[in-house]
């Protein structure tokens, strides 16, 4: 039973206000609205009163009333299609920004919001760019519910004009810039207030007007401890609780001990305190964090910008040419063709062509949906089966795409980062922080109390983990940067560490080593006749394979309408035109016999309509510029060819690539999957390099799957790298570079490492004081992300990048 108290300073077991316009008991708790008592039995009802556990008090205020007829808005079907990125017969996907997102229980509770309604599927949490994504079935809750259940729990999405219109724009929060504007207004109070102990104005002024500075102090510092301070303090207190050693626990120590200490001695009268140095420190210890703050997000902004897919995708203009575009260039109206297996990069509407949809990489569901013209499909898509003819209705998200990428379903089980030496390096150096600074405080409090005051929250504060955390992460997002730059895209800064660890190299050969728009091409077998050749050219083009596309190009003529098109990785395509049956692909997917292939010295590739072989076109290979180059430069790493043609080739790759090398021949995909697998398990780190096509399979299973792309977008998830064809030559200075990455992390470290045993000798000793090492404290992050971008652009320059 619930009632309604006098007013009573009571807090708020879910918000932790005072509850003292009203107070409501529930359960033996206090709650000083109806809105937090809602809330409150929404959660036990669910069992997820987990949430109270992981923070004190971690709820939103339910004061503010909350009208749910304002959300109305969100039943009209057209605002509903701005603001989801997908929607299929099931599901809807969307991502929304939350404000409110604070603490470790916010994350807690917004990833368990199907245990509140059933019809949410799952929701992922970004914490640092407070967004959370949201999968949810639309048979079973609506878009309207679903903002009104997150209203009801204090996390209102943020929708604007902006997310309706299509032109979302990040949303930044200002509150570092209030807790550091506070900490100025504060510090700078304070030390104008402590200049009578500076200048030593004499006795009789400290006598009169001492502890009215003293108390005044005190009372322009508590909103520096409370608010501007309370992060050091939330998550050095986090870090206890998880029994974990953070870089924020030896500055929250010495804040608390500066603070207590000057408390007790204006309190007591026994001298002026340390306020002038507490909150000094806590100013320019925001600086250095609005510093970080601001150069990480000038590296996220540089990696959004710069991760697009360099893939293209192929643009139909008037008279019916086409043209190849870079994704990124891609406008609304734009009228596309997207070809067997190519990835959909925007929404677009159906004009031309039977589409089945493979919709695994955003729903995860891998039956096809069959489309019919004038339906829009969601970017993300793959197209199985013939070419079809689209129109964009809505901008490419590059962010959406590489959300795609990163999916946890085509990640890879990697073993231990050079992240994680880092923390364990930073733990360490914490711990030894924090007995140094005790030791310092023991030796000096005999002695003198002023100096070991000074010495204990100098240790603790001059000692800087930070240098160490900041090393990894600004070196590979410069990395990132310069492999971008020369056309060469990672999907994280993983695999830059993946890289630089890489002994085996493994090769597809065709689209890969070979240039296919350069190679020459002869047909060899019965004449073709007209018809024959276009149907021929209508098969292929429904084809994104580098052979297809240069036969393809090879044969002139208008295309016809081709029906039941399939394409069989490795082997082979087939469809129908004008009611005859068009074959294309290897001797064994026709059905020439063995004897007959043997004749043939070059990769070829037969065609048959109606079960009758006419021919075989014969490339004559010609092999990538810069192989021989790259090759040598790998020198001393296991080479290997996997390779789906015959052994023609056998002899001139052996002169390429040494006798050292393995080849393998006539292989499927599944067999290039079961080879890396063979590698990985005589514990060598495996790179592979291939087109895309039917390497997808090795692509994953390798360490690092690099894809391979001339003018075609046939992106695979399974990928973690897309090297643009012209910039193959750089290949080995890719993997060199990786390493030297590595190399001035380490550097990294030992910078910070040097600054830091000077840094305590001297304020052991007592020779710093509590301001200098807080001033000092950010330089030396500002030295180390300083020293690693002009490292990684001075490697860069020298390694020709």
């Amino acid at each position: 039973m619930e009632t309604a108290l006098q007013p009573n300073v009571q807090t708020c077991y879910h918000c932790g206000d005072s509850c003292i316009d009203e107070l409501i008991e529930a359960d033996d708790k206090a709650f000083c609205c109806t809105g937090c008592k809602t809330v409150y039995e929404l959660l036990e009802e669910n069992n997820l009163c987990t949430y109270y556990n992981l923070e004190q008090n971690p709820g939103i205020t339910g004061k503010k009333p909350l009208a749910e007829s304002r959300f109305a808005y969100l039943d009209d079907a057209g605002v509903e299609a701005q603001l989801i990125s997908f929607r299929s017969d099931a599901i809807c996907k969307l991502t929304f920004y939350i404000p409110q997102m604070h603490c470790s229980s916010c994350i807690w509770l917004l990833e368990n919001l199907f245990k509140l309604n059933p019809g949410v599927a799952e929701s992922t949490v970004n914490f640092l760019r407070k967004e959370v994504s949201l999968t949810y079935y639309h048979q079973k809750t609506s878009l309207r519910e679903v903002v009104q259940l997150l209203a009801r729990i204090g996390y209102e999405p943020a929708i604007t004009l902006a997310d309706t219109d299509g032109k979302k724009q990040r949303k930044q929060s200002n509150a570092l810039t209030y807790k550091l504007g506070i900490a100025g207004f504060c510090f700078g109070n304070v030390m104008l207030l402590a200049f009578p102990d500076y200048l030593a104005l004499g006795e009789e002024v400290q006598r009169d007007y001492g502890p009215f500075f003293g108390y005044l102090s005190l009372l322009l510092s508590l909103p520096v401890f409370f608010y501007s301070a309370r992060g050091f303090f939330t998550s050095a207190w986090q870090g206890i609780r998880q029994r974990m050693v953070n870089i924020d626990i030896p500055i929250a120590t010495g804040l608390l001990a500066l603070f207590c200490v000057s408390t007790f001695e204006i309190v007591s009268g026994s001298g002026p305190g340390y306020l002038d140095s507490f909150t000094g420190l806590v100013f320019f210890m925001l600086i250095g964090k609005y510093f970080q703050q601001k150069t990480y997000d000038t590296l996220s902004f540089d990696r959004d910008y710069t991760s697009y897919f360099p893939v293209s995708v192929t643009v139909l203009r008037e008279q019916g040419e086409e043209e190849a575009v870079a994704v990124r260039n891609l406008k609304v109206g734009d009228r596309i063709r997207i070809r067997n297996q190519e990835l959909i990069p925007a929404d677009a509407m159906l004009l031309q062509g039977s589409a089945l949809i493979d919709y695994s990489f955003v729903s995860g569901e891998s039956e096809p949906v069959e489309k019919v013209v004038g339906e829009v499909i969601y970017a993300g898509g793959r197209q199985v089966g013939e070419s079809v003819e689209l129109e964009v209705v809505k901008e490419v998200s590059q962010g959406y795409l590489t959300q795609l990428w990163n999916d946890n379903v085509f990640s890879k089980n990697e073993g231990q980062r050079m992240e994680s030496y880092a923390n364990v390096a930073g733990k360490w150096f914490i711990i030894v922080t924090l007995l140094v600074a005790a030791g310092a405080l023991l030796f000096w409090v005999p002695r003198d109390m002023d100096m070991a005051m000074k010495a204990f929250t100098s240790v603790l504060i001059i000692a800087c983990p930070c240098a160490l955390s900041l090393s990894t992460p600004f070196v590979h997002g410069n990395t990132l940067r310069i492999f971008g730059k020369n056309k060469f895209y990672l999907k994280n800064t993983a695999v830059v560490e993946t890289l630089a660890k890489i002994d085996t190299v493994v090769f597809d050969k065709t689209g890969t080593l070979t240039e296919p728009s350069a190679s020459e091409l002869t047909y060899t077998g019965k004449a073709l006749t007209a018809i024959q050749q276009l149907s021929i050219k209508s098969v292929l083009r429904h084809s994104t394979h580098p052979l297809s596309q240069r036969i393809f190009q090879h044969l002139s003529g208008e295309t016809m309408a081709v029906t039941n098109f399939k394409e069989f990785a490795g082997k082979g395509l087939k469809g129908e035109v004008n009611g005859q049956l068009v074959r294309i692909g290897s001797a064994s997917y026709i059905g020439v016999s063995v004897e007959k292939v043997k004749e043939a010295l070059h990769t070829s590739v037969y065609v048959s309509v109606n079960g009758v072989i006419l021919g075989y076109y014969t490339f004559f290979n010609v092999y990538r510029a810069g192989l021989r180059q790259v090759l040598q430069q790998l020198g001393d790493k296991k080479i290997a060819v996997l390779s789906g043609d015959n052994d023609h080739e056998e002899a001139r790759l052996k002169e390429l690539l040494g006798t050292g090398a393995e080849l393998n021949f006539n292989q499927s995909p599944v067999q290039k999957l079961e080879y890396i697998q063979r590698l990985k398990s005589e514990h060598r780190h495996v790179l592979m390099v291939g087109d895309g096509l039917n390497d997808a399979g090795a692509l994953k299973q390798s360490d690092a799957g690099i894809a391979l792309t001339n003018s075609i977008t046939n992106f695979s998830p399974s990928c973690d790298a897309i090297l643009d064809a012209t910039a193959f030559e750089k290949l080995s200075k890719f993997i060199g570079f990786s390493k030297k990455s590595m190399r001035i992390i380490l550097a990294s470290f030992a910078l910070s490492l040097v600054y830091n045993v000077v840094g305590l000798s001297l304020a052991v000793q007592g020779l710093f004081t509590p301001i200098a090492s807080a001033i000092l404290m950010p330089i030396s992050s500002i030295s180390v992300i300083v020293f690693a971008t002009l490292s990684v652009r001075l490697a860069a320059k020298r390694a020709g990048l």
